[in-house]
């Protein structure tokens, strides 16, 4: 797996659109959902909460994705070495100078770390499973997650560092080995976890992102 370029293999070929429930044509924001290897869930989880979710390619670019005026980008799951996804980093950076409110999941997790400057790399033992403890360092809260990678940011608990775009930390780390499991900017525009709080057959534990995300959203006045 070690250099294995696989976001653009799984990635969807077209974009295509997840209409929010609720009445035809309505609708609170709009999210483009980069797809790294997204899982169906995803979009249910925008749409539940009426948003209108525009699933994009890996290859997609911040020109395509500034024609939607989007309230919001998400960064998705998916396979790979997160060290050969240039274009989706360089993307990213695009988005984080826009100032555009941004969400990342477990492979975004660590695509939104290398756009914030830090590195990655492949761990010895992968977590696998749908218990493992995750730690807040915000709140102090300990989250069941359910998890399924085998590279992370390097980096530590509480961590502090300066990026292009403002200050950022290390927000979230694995209870059991101290893996970073979240990074983001301390003005709050951007976050990502390194977990699955869409996971439909696990723990609901992190499912709170969703909203947090909706909040980051609705701050931003669009």
């Amino acid at each position: 797996m070690l250099g294995a370029d696989l976001a653009g293999e799984v990635s969807t070929a077209e974009p295509y659109v997840v209409e929010p429930d609720g009445p035809p044509g309505v609708s609170r924001f709009t999210v483009a959902a980069l797809d790294l290897g997204i899982k169906t869930n995803t979009p249910r989880n925008f749409a539940r909460r009426g948003i209108r979710c525009h699933v994009l390619p890996a290859s997609t670019t911040f020109e395509q994705i500034a024609e939607l005026n989007p309230h919001g980008v998400f960064l998705s799951n998916g396979p790979g070495d997160p060290a050969t996804a240039d274009h989706v980093v360089a993307l990213t950076r695009e988005v984080l100078g826009a100032g555009i409110p941004l969400f990342g999941i477990c492979f975004g997790n660590q695509i939104l770390g290398r756009a914030l400057g830090l590195s990655t790399y492949k761990m010895v033992f992968g977590h696998r499973g749908i218990n493992i403890p995750v730690v807040d360092h915000a709140t102090g809260r300990v989250a069941v997650t359910a998890q399924n990678h085998g590279f992370a940011l390097q980096g530590e608990a509480g961590q502090s560092f300066a990026t292009p775009f403002g200050p950022a930390v290390v927000s979230h780390t694995c209870a059991n080995d101290g893996v970073v499991e979240g990074v983001k900017l301390v003005d709050g525009r951007a976050f990502s976890v390194q977990y699955h709080p869409e996971a439909a057959a696990g723990p609901h534990d992190a499912e709170y992102l969703f909203d947090q995300f909706v909040e980051l959203m609705a701050g931003e006045g669009r």
